[in-house]
């Protein structure tokens, strides 16, 4: 007996929205790369994209645990010589909190093409609103 495979146009992809208010950035960004990729649901195949469209909303007021706001650093290198750009999460979560939930995500998934072709289904807003209210997202409750 064979394993059915699901066909690609046949896959359902559904929205969800996920507020980030007192969420731990690690235990959120777990749950988001797990629903990200698809391995929540019965038909999951490695090799082919089946998760979910993610929004994440109030990226600001998400949590770091411990001291790391001040130890926590995110890097960057220009490719020149001398060109490492270095912040901390407290910086970054100040100037970028869309990045910091977007990094922690893309690290959680696999180095691949598929793992870029999932990544931009994930949709990180600051605020509470977003605008992708046509798609009627359900709400995505995460705990911790």
């Amino acid at each position: 007996m064979k394993t059915p495979l699901p066909k690609v146009n046949e896959i359902e992809k559904k929205w969800y929205v996920v507020d980030a208010t007192d969420k731990v950035l690690g235990r959120l960004a777990t749950q988001i790369a797990l629903r990200l990729r698809g391995k929540h649901r019965p038909d999951f195949t490695p090799h082919l994209d089946t998760g979910d469209f993610i929004i994440v909303i109030n990226a600001e007021k998400v949590r770091l645990t411990g001291r790391k706001l001040d130890q926590k650093m995110y890097h960057k290198h220009s490719g020149y010589l001398g060109g490492l750009k270095s912040m901390t999460a407290r910086q970054m979560l100040e100037k970028k909190p869309e990045e910091v939930i977007r990094l922690a995500v893309r690290r959680m998934l696999p180095k691949n093409k598929l793992a870029r072709h999932q990544l931009k289904k994930l949709k990180v807003y600051r605020g509470s609103e977003h605008p992708h209210e046509a798609q009627t997202p359900e709400p995505l409750e995460i705990s911790a």
